[in-house]
């Protein structure tokens, strides 16, 4: 008999946020995105001799495992302290050891309770192993202990929603961070990733703006393309970017579904807007605000900054205005009033920025208001207020930074740009909701070329505003998030929810493009039982602690949600801020302590779903079709007309939208995240 807590357990799931570009890299500095550090920092030399990563893409849900090999140096017994940043939106969704060669999977557990747990064993010498969040960007690891000269296996996974933004799905395998300082994060053995994407949409290129020479990138069809690196020693200190594109010629909804035999199921909708909402160009006003402030010396943050907003610049049309503001405790201008994007006002930025020294304190606040002071009333255009910074504020309130966020102009947004991965990501994703934009992460391993020509292309489409979804059957509820944004153009609206019918539902999809209704019926089916896709259930939780996260922080008090996102947490297994994966040595350990092997039942209901994907795609390998180096990517000026005109005849449950053609309208609706992949969309599976 299947036991309630076993059905609770089966519903987890992390996902990485990846659109049609991965990042990669391997550098030649010291800080890296993972750190290693014996006895807690206080001493000791600990080696990593092995990082092996594997990514599995399934129509815009990344999986990755990073397989990781520790060796001791010392003659004695340490302690290891392991941290790393993961991607926005991603969520770590195990921890594994191997004790006595063989694997034990982690379980998640109370914060505070798990770490207790974690000394009690670390005081007997035994066989520990803790997860945590420290922070709003950064895990750690600890493992003790590791015997003199012993090697120590671990995996990490997680998963996230690639990012899509005009076609370009991007994933971003964060390794330069600066969580700790001074600490040697080189492989001396063996470093490789392999990414393996599978789209049910046709995959027109694939690139790697970061390593376009050390990746090898095959096309084994127009629905399986594969990128492999491998090095035998290198410095884990530079970020590693791969993307690639689809077509979706057509607005409409995709749909994809999970739901295991006698539970409640798993959704999740994609609605995209579509290259028939394409508008004339119109002039808009642009200020980009860069933080020249001290924590933007590392990581090479400022000149990441610097060559985003020049690659934009260069993308702008006569007809848009812009000026340029770089901030650290005070905001300096380049002109101090909005002028004609020409060439002479865009060869400009380069001297402007090239001027500034990275230093002091970082006051947001100041440089925000700075920039809302270019709004003109008088006018209809739209002020576009671009912020590129690490979101570290360390002179601001954060209540009164939102405050100001609120009280915008009336034709001014908000776009957030996050650079690096040290970032405060939860600051700078709703300071741009709070103004009606958008926030996005990028990395220098990117193609600003790429990325600038996106945005400019997107704030010439029209967008959806007012957007809703109402279900007329299946009983839907739990639907995240309550209330939709703006359909920007590029950057597709995801939901997700739980239903307790099974069978055909009726679906109504409302919004307003340019002030005319668009109001569409279609009919989705809700199975009852899907196997495919089991990432949506811990999708779905890890979107539900973050709405919690966001409305407590709202009202300034968390003390009303933090019991529920524990059990969020622990049910669908997912590491916050609250809850820690903790790994003991053997089953009989957990029972002794009362902990429920929910991961282990998940982890290896998941690990089903990917031995089948994978499966899959060797017999596509297999198959006989001539495998080809896939095509490289289309100058930035082309890609707009390179991609298929015919939508892909797919199985699954995919819906086109008729809607009114026409100028754009609120053409910032169809915004940023400064040319880069923002939001991930899901194409429906194939139904089993």
């Amino acid at each position: 008999m299947v036991t309630e807590s076993y059905r609770r357990s089966r519903k987890s799931l992390w996902i990485v946020n990846i659109t049609t570009a991965i990042t990669l890299s391997i550098a030649s500095t010291a800080n890296s995105a993972g750190l290693l550090v014996a006895d807690g920092g206080l001493g000791g030399v600990l080696a990593i001799t092995e990082h092996t990563v594997r990514v599995t893409v399934n129509n815009g849900i990344a999986v990755t495992e990073v397989y990781q090999v520790f060796q001791n140096t010392e003659n004695r017994e340490v302690e290891a302290l392991y941290t790393f940043p993961v991607p926005r939106a991603a969520s770590v969704s195990n921890f594994s050891m191997w004790i006595h060669d063989t694997e034990m999977i982690g379980e998640v557990v109370e914060k505070q309770r798990a770490r207790e747990i974690y000394e009690t064993y670390k005081n007997k010498r035994r066989d520990p192993g803790l997860l945590e969040q420290v922070d709003y960007r950064s895990f750690e690891m600890r493992i003790f202990p590791i015997a003199p000269g012993a090697a120590q296996r671990v995996q990490i996974t997680y998963y996230q929603e690639l990012d899509f933004d005009h076609d370009w799905a991007t994933f971003v395998y964060p390794l330069a961070t600066a969580t700790r300082p001074q600490v040697d994060s080189r492989v001396s053995g063996r470093f490789g990733l392999t990414l393996e994407v599978r789209s049910e949409i046709p995959i027109t290129a694939m690139e790697s703006p970061s390593h376009a020479d050390d990746f090898v990138i095959v096309s084994h069809n127009d629905s399986f393309y594969e990128a492999s690196l491998e090095a035998a020693e290198g410095s884990l200190a530079r970020d590693l970017v791969i993307a690639y594109q689809i077509s979706r010629p057509q607005t409409g909804v995709d749909i994809i579904t999970s739901r295991a035999s006698g539970e409640d199921g798993y959704f999740c909708m994609m609605i995209t807007a579509g290259e028939e909402l394409e508008g004339n160009p119109s002039g808009m006003d642009y200020v980009f605000v860069i933080d020249a402030s001290g924590s933007m010396a590392s990581e090479r943050k400022f000149e990441t900054s610097s060559n985003a907003v020049q690659a934009f610049v260069e993308a702008l049309g006569d007809e848009d205005r812009f000026d340029a503001l770089a901030f650290n405790v005070q905001p300096v201008t380049l002109y101090g009033s909005l002028q004609s994007a020409n060439n002479e006002a865009k060869a400009a930025v380069a001297k402007f920025l090239d001027s500034q020294t990275t230093r002091g304190g970082t006051n947001l606040r100041l440089a925000v208001t700075k920039a809302y002071e270019y709004a003109d009333p008088a006018t209809d255009r739209q002020l576009n207020v671009v912020v590129l910074s690490d979101g570290l504020a360390t002179q601001d309130d954060p209540a009164s930074l939102i405050a100001l966020i609120r009280n915008r102009p009336a034709n001014a947004r908000v776009f957030c740009v996050g650079v690096g991965n040290d970032v405060n990501q939860r600051l700078l994703v709703q300071m741009a909701e709070e103004a009606g934009g958008l926030a996005a992460m990028i990395s220098r391993g990117d193609d600003f070329a790429r990325q600038a020509h996106a945005f400019r292309r997107k704030l010439t489409r029209p967008a959806a505003t007012n957007l809703r979804v109402d279900f007329q059957g299946g009983e839907i509820y739990d639907v995240v998030p309550e209330q939709l944004p703006n359909l920007y153009h590029g950057t597709p609206v995801r939901l997700y929810g739980r239903y307790k019918a099974q069978g055909e539902v009726p679906v109504a999809v409302h919004a307003e493009v340019q002030g005319q209704a668009l109001d569409n019926a279609l009919t989705v089916s809700l199975p009852a039982e899907d196997a495919a896709n089991p990432e949506i259930e811990r999708m779905w939780a890890w979107h539900r602690v973050q709405r919690l996260l966001k409305q407590a922080d709202d009202a300034g008090d968390r003390s009303g949600v933090t019991a529920e996102i524990v059990r969020l947490g622990e049910a669908y297994s997912i590491a916050t801020e609250y809850t820690s994966f903790l790994v003991l040595e053997n089953n009989k350990e957990y029972q002794r302590w009362q902990i429920e092997r929910r991961n282990a039942l998940r982890i290896e209901r998941d690990r089903r779903a990917q031995k089948r994907l994978r499966e899959e795609l060797e017999a596509m390998r297999a198959s006989g079709v001539e495998v080809n180096p896939a095509q490289p990517a289309p100058p930035p000026e082309q890609r707009a007309d390179s991609r298929n005109t015919n939508r892909a005849d797919t199985p699954g449950q995919n819906f086109d939208i008729p809607t009114p053609g026409g100028a754009a309208i609120d053409p910032v609706t169809g915004v940023l995240a400064i040319g880069f992949a923002v939001v991930a969309w899901c194409t429906a599976r194939r139904k089993k």
